[in-house]
């Protein structure tokens, strides 16, 4: 008897006779693989819904009895799929899936990958589609983010810088006529921040405006705003830091008021809120557009990824088109004539007609990301509550863990009206501590605590801007940046990542005690 890949048999299974379909061919013992059918199945006409997919069987030549049919591709190709993704799940359980029990000395990373055998399963199920382009995946992660915000329109991108330049580049289109960016318009930032936060607003030709930290919170110090404005003041473009949200309410106020954008970098704030009019909102939803980032230290990872999102129709529409070359259709991958006029408009000096495919609208770049990649970003999706709760746990532990040492180190404290989703927990040494920043953090890293600066610490200090001087392109400073040269110099952070257990985080506590005690401060 021969048995050939795909062949439906009647088989003898558990004492009964059942139908199942062959996932191999036989072996020279007249051995094959299968995969069991419903019983009520009709073999004929077997779907996917007929699989028992749970377990293959090897059979051998003498529990196949006779021959019922062939299977369709299509049930074939989804009892294949299955199996895949049944070994899929063996795998990671093997390669993945083991715990070590944390010992001291070992590596405590500030961040890192959060994730379980659903990520790997939706990325094989999504490689095996071999839709290499955005697909089902990218389209149910942007409704599933859109949803979970209480935003209009989400978009991904294949990173949070490309998210934060997708953002500012949105506001220079002609699109937004007297409200659009142009060169020489001035947006008011700050200088202790991750650079791509800044670089849009310099790499387009607009003039940033530096306005200082608050010291508590290490946000925009929002006193200053009124100083910062200008006649050429078009836009606000800052973050949340650390997962702390910025006075949303006192920024948001303002813009209102002399008619400005605001972008909220929310790649480090995910999950965030504020009370805002009365109400709980999201960060990255209260201004005019947000971006999220989902390098694998943020708070979900595919990776490589980021996303923008908006309510604005408008602002959808030049964000997708700037991601999109610049075109000005708004076509899915593999689609066509979705705006039903293809051959049928007149654009600029083209032909009239000329296929609305092939027509630009904006000097637009390819930031678009794979479907493999929202295939992951999906399953983190769902499991966004349960990241930010941990994330919010861990900095719990760490506050209360620290707070007898607040006379040594400036804890980090929540913006007021606010519940952050903190990305980390940041220290400031005081100025009368027997020790610096520097050694502290080598004390840490030593014992295999991971610690980072807060990014750039302050971008003017920075090589990149020694570049911007010596050409001439300018900027502006709002008085003096004295609570971020502070931060550049006395200021570090700690990770509290889902990754993180309590006895992690009992390790850093006890580090950081045992280290301002040698130095007789405890």
């Amino acid at each position: 008897m021969t048995i050939t890949l795909g062949s439906i048999w009647q088989v003898q299974w558990k004492g009964e006779l059942r139908a199942a379909i062959a996932v191999t061919d036989s072996d020279d013992s007249g051995e094959a693989q299968f995969i069991m059918l419903k019983p009520e199945a009709n073999p004929s006409c077997a779907t996917e819904t007929d699989i028992v997919a749970d377990k293959t069987y090897t059979l051998p030549e003498d529990q196949v009895e006779g021959f019922l049919a062939q299977a369709e591709s299509r049930l074939l190709e989804a009892v294949l799929r299955k199996r895949v993704l049944l070994e899929t799940v063996r795998h990671y359980r093997v390669k993945h899936s083991p715990k070590k029990v944390f010992s001291p000395g070992q590596a405590i990373s500030y961040g890192g990958r959060f994730f379980d055998e659903r990520e790997v399963l939706n990325l094989i199920d999504s490689s095996l589609d071999f839709w290499l382009t955005g697909g089902r995946y990218v389209e149910r992660f942007e409704k599933g983010l859109a949803d979970y915000l209480g935003v209009r329109y989400a978009l991904v991108t294949n990173s949070g810088s490309s998210a934060n330049l997708l953002a500012f580049m949105a506001l220079t289109s002609p699109m937004l006529k007297d409200r659009r960016i142009r060169k020489g318009d001035e947006v008011i930032t700050v200088a202790a921040s991750f650079p791509t936060t800044v670089n849009p607003i310099v790499q387009f030709g607009a003039v940033p405006v530096f306005v200082d930290i608050d010291p508590e919170t290490y946000n925009i110090d929002t006193a200053h705003l009124e100083t910062a404005l200008s006649a050429r003041t078009k836009a606000i473009m800052i973050a949340h830091t650390l997962g702390n949200p910025f006075d949303l309410q006192r920024v948001r106020a303002f813009c209102d008021k002399h008619g400005l954008w605001l972008i909220e970098d929310n790649c480090d704030a995910l999950g965030s809120k504020y009370f805002y009019e009365g109400q709980w909102r999201l960060t990255g939803t209260v201004g005019h557009i947000g971006t999220s980032s989902f390098y694998p230290p943020h708070h979900i990872t595919m990776g490589e990824g980021g996303a923008v999102y908006t309510n604005d129709p408008r602002l959808k529409r030049a964000i997708e088109s700037f991601r999109d070359w610049g075109r000005d259709c708004w076509c899915a991958s593999g689609k066509d004539n979705t705006c039903k006029r293809r051959f049928s408009q007149q654009f600029g000096e083209l032909p009239a007609g000329y296929d609305h495919k092939y027509v630009y609208t904006h000097f637009g770049y390819n930031l678009k990301i794979t479907d493999m990649q929202a295939a992951i970003g999906c399953a983190q999706l769902e499991k966004l509550p349960t990241i930010v709760a941990a994330r919010q746990s861990n900095w719990r532990m760490l506050h209360e863990g620290l707070l007898p040492l607040a006379n040594l180190f400036r804890l980090p404290k929540a913006t007021e009206n606010s519940d952050p989703s903190w990305f980390g927990f940041l220290l400031t040494v005081r100025d009368n501590a027997p020790f610096t920043r520097e050694e502290i953090v080598r004390h840490l890293e030593s014992r295999g605590i991971q610690t980072r600066m807060l990014f750039a610490g302050n971008l003017l200090r920075q090589p990149l801007y020694d570049e911007m001087r010596a050409s001439g392109q300018g900027y502006r400073v709002i008085r003096d940046l004295t609570h971020t040269d502070e931060v550049m110099n006395r200021s570090f952070w700690l990770g509290v990542y889902p990754g993180l257990g309590t006895e992690e985080i009992r390790y850093m506590v006890e580090e950081i005690k045992r280290f301002a005690a040698s130095k007789g401060s405890v």
